[in-house]
């Protein structure tokens, strides 16, 4: 799915374009490169490059690489940012997020749940754009903390291949025990865990790198649960008393990815994406992810460079504006002219 942010665009616009993906993804590059050589894209055109971080610097130090897309971590969109950047190439650096849900206590708490588990725990929250913390504006937060257990220890979790499927398991053991390890930790830093998926197990699928979904609550901004990317199953429950409480609660993150209020209140609606300091705003709509031509990317330290991926902006990336100017000139105007140049 993310090289196709990219890749149609820059194509359309006349480009030639290498895909690096992930190392620990490497199969649907591949596959994505076979589907255009059938559909008759001309070869040199569309190029697949595996490899690790040798590769990535290998792509910015070529002189004839011109721009450079990417889409990942914080640090590592850090890093391509400024090497392109100091090489003298555009660059459009996607990096981590995490992203909000604020709840206020007009909202429809049925689809506030339904919301924060299908963002929070799809592609079992590896995605840039899954909600990692659901923030309750009192009262709501017991209902909506048991209305999210009920749906959470409802989802199936198995092979991805299997049609009931809701959740599979994660990319590899390393990252798993990366995400389970978070988990240990918001035990000891006093977070209360109310669903612990650490334990699950899959019928049939023993050595899959599973962990069931997660759901911390009484989280505090103190903690590393919620102020460090998971990149997995992991929601974080923070309650507080007021909207204001809430925005700033938000805008204390160094990300400023994604971001959703859930409310009926169209004044409420209008203030909150007026003020609130993201780059995607959803107003009951948990993955504020838009669709076809426009452009989407976040703010702060979620997108470095300063043009966001797809769309217009995608097209002004992958395209560089030239200025022709030119003059057929009548003999009867011919001669010096030291003068400011005039359309005339």
């Amino acid at each position: 799915m993310v090289p196709l942010w990219m890749l149609p665009v820059a194509i359309a616009c006349g480009n030639s374009f290498i895909l690096k993906p992930s190392e620990r993804d490497p199969g649907a590059s591949v596959l994505l490169a076979e589907w255009f050589s059938e559909a008759g894209l001309p070869d040199g055109v569309f190029n697949v490059l595996q490899g690790d971080a040798t590769a990535v610097n290998g792509l910015i130090d070529h002189p004839d690489v011109k721009a450079i897309s990417f889409v990942g971590s914080t640090p590592i969109a850090r890093h391509v940012a400024t090497s392109s950047t100091e090489r003298g190439k555009r660059v459009q650096a996607l990096g981590g997020a995490k992203n909000h849900m604020i709840v206020l206590p007009d909202a429809d708490l049925e689809l506030a749940a339904d919301a924060a588990v299908s963002a929070g725990y799809g592609s079992a929250g590896e995605r840039c754009m899954a909600i990692s913390v659901v923030v309750a504006v009192d009262p709501v937060g017991d209902e909506l903390v048991d209305a999210i257990v009920e749906r959470a220890k409802a989802l199936v979790i198995t092979d991805g291949r299997d049609s009931t499927a809701d959740m599979g398991p994660l990319v590899t053991a390393t990252h798993r025990d990366r995400v389970r390890s978070y988990v240990d930790l918001g035990v000891d830093e006093g977070a209360t865990l109310v669903l612990d998926g650490r334990d699950i197990v899959v019928d049939g699928r023993p050595d899959g790198f599973w962990l069931g979904p997660c759901l911390f609550d009484h989280v505090t901004t103190e903690m590393r649960i919620w102020s460090e990317e998971i990149f997995g199953p992991v929601l974080a429950v923070v309650r507080v008393s007021t909207y204001d409480e809430a925005v700033e609660l938000v805008e204390r993150s160094p990300f400023g990815n994604g971001v959703a209020l859930f409310t009926r209140d169209g004044g409420a609606a209008r203030r909150f994406q007026q003020q609130v300091e993201a780059g995607m705003v959803g107003i009951n709509v948990p993955i504020p992810v838009p669709v076809s031509y426009h452009s989407f990317g976040g703010w702060g330290a979620s997108l470095f460079g300063d043009t966001k991926a797809h769309g217009t902006e995608g097209v002004h990336f992958y395209t560089r504006a030239k200025t022709v100017t030119a003059r057929w000139a009548d003999p009867a105007t011919r001669g010096p002219d030291l003068g400011f140049p005039r359309n005339t």
